[in-house]
């Protein structure tokens, strides 16, 4: 049997008188099953020698666990911890790699899909739409929460409308009726900790298990999954170059009953399309006829940079269909989780019933400074600030991609958002082609993370915006790089 040697990172430091912390040090061995029932314990010399410590402390660290009922003294033979106690089994296998460990319940496969790889710092990322955290207004940010905690402290760090912050849904009004051409009021209006959570919050409220949803076939994975939470049957409807194909929907709708569309038609998540207009008006009929909800997500509005952004479908819903659904993460950064629901009152009250259940509600001090930001001009100026930006970096990106991949990836130039979505002309392993790039030091999107069938495509997506051009000039570098090997 192993020689028991005592944790002395349990004998912690404390107020206590030192026999009281030895006693519990000593327990804790029991109670972790290091020390198993029946097992002597080393002798008062043994272990003050050991620790060195007085003797007495240690007899009176064995009299208190007696007294507990941890060990037993037994004249003449030592001290044992006490055969009555319950068995302790420690685990027989080894523990897990990240040193997690095994509940002991079921615990369901959790709903949602294993988490993008986090490349090391040294890999310029352009698979994704990000903006550059580097650029966000923390200066500013930081400035309006110290004015509102310092004045309205008391009222803001206390429990508060579950609703949001008055004086944002007031902000978020005034933003939407002059860019979005949204007749809102704030009772319209739901602030959520992100887009994703305001989708699943409107998720909750108008689906029933088993209800049928049509998503865009090629689209976002994290809202497919918050819509199969609530219990959602998905139909997949494709998506072309003027964004979903509503004549397909209707298609659908002919033969399968949906109680909501999901779709991001501003810019289409990933390809950037813009949904046409006679497809817009179209979809606001069928939803009409067929009495489905429409769940816009209104992605990357902000940054278009080709004339004027089109409206949202909201805009023109006079029938009370559409729940439109926005963010100010991108805008101002996505840590801050910022985002909202515009919506039928009833809708937003449903919203905000389950939005206290699970929340409670969001976090006024930073939901106040942001709408003194809004108030006084400072996000709109940011946004406009970070179009000429991203825009440049956009023409970056083509330039590079023109001068170093030319041939391979085949592309049209997107009007908006932050990222570009290019078709791979060649014959070529994707995955390997990824492999090798991340090798150099660049990484990108694989078009088959978009596809509801998870079929594999030859297509790419490369954000452009959380990088500078001598950073974008990089990674294309390192892109060419890994394809050259593959010849």
């Amino acid at each position: 049997m192993a020689k028991w040697e005592l944790n002395l990172s349990l004998l912690r430091s404390g107020n206590s008188p030192l026999f009281e912390r030895l006693a519990w040090a000593i327990s804790e061995d029991i109670r972790s099953g290091r020390l198993e029932n029946g097992k002597r314990l080393p002798g008062s010399r043994t272990l003050a020698r050991s620790l060195g410590i007085h003797r007495n402390t240690v007899l009176a660290a064995y009299g208190e666990l007696e007294a507990q009922g941890w060990v037993d003294t037994i004249p003449s033979r030592g001290t044992f911890v006490s055969e009555g106690l319950p068995q302790i089994r420690r685990p027989a296998s080894a523990p897990t790699a990240d040193g997690g460990s095994t509940a002991g319940y079921s615990v369901d496969e959790p709903p949602l899909p294993a988490i993008s790889p986090r490349w090391p710092p040294s890999v310029i990322t352009l698979r994704g739409g990000m903006p550059d955290l580097r650029l966000i207004p923390s200066e500013q940010l930081a400035r309006a929460y110290r004015r509102v905690v310092r004045r309205r402290g008391g009222t803001l760090l206390g429990y508060a409308d579950p609703q949001g912050h008055g004086p944002l849904r007031e902000a978020l009004c005034d933003m939407l009726r002059s860019t979005r051409g949204l007749p809102v009021g704030p009772d319209d209006i739901l602030v959520t900790r992100g887009s994703q959570m305001a989708l699943f919050l409107a998720a909750k409220a108008l689906l029933s298990p088993g209800d049928g949803v049509a998503i865009e076939g090629l689209g976002y994975p994290p809202a497919w999954d918050a819509l199969r939470m609530a219990g959602a049957t998905l139909f997949p409807v494709p998506v072309d170059s003027g964004g979903l194909v509503v004549e397909a929907l209707e298609e659908l709708l002919e033969r399968q009953e949906l109680r909501a569309v999901y779709l991001t038609p501003h810019h289409q998540y990933p390809t950037m399309a813009v949904l046409s207009a006679p497809r817009r008006l179209r979809l606001l009929e069928l939803a009409s006829k067929y009495r489905f909800a429409i769940l816009e997500d209104d992605y990357d509005n902000e940054f278009h940079y080709a004339g004027s952004p089109v409206l949202p479908i909201a805009s023109a819903d006079e029938g009370g269909s559409v729940v439109y659904i926005g963010t100010l993460s991108k805008v101002l950064a996505p840590g801050l989780r910022l985002g909202y629901l515009v919506a039928p009152r009833t809708v937003v009250r449903s919203c905000t019933s389950y939005r206290t259940i699970v929340d409670r509600q969001g976090d006024q001090a930073v939901e106040a400074a942001v709408a003194e930001l809004l108030e006084d001009g400072m996000v709109q100026r940011h946004v406009r600030r970070m179009r000429r930006t991203y825009l440049s970096r956009r023409d970056a990106l083509v330039a590079e991609l023109n001068s170093k991949l030319n041939g391979v990836l085949e592309f049209e130039l997107p009007a908006g958002g932050l990222s570009l979505w290019s078709r791979v002309v060649p014959p070529v392993d994707l995955d390997r082609w990824l492999e090798e790039s991340v090798k150099r030091g660049a990484a990108f999107g694989l078009g088959q993370r978009y596809r509801f069938d998870a079929e594999k495509v030859p297509f790419v997506r490369l954000g452009f915006a959380e990088h500078s051009p001598e950073e974008l000039e990089l990674g294309v570098a390192r892109m060419a790089e890994g394809l050259a090997l593959l010849k």
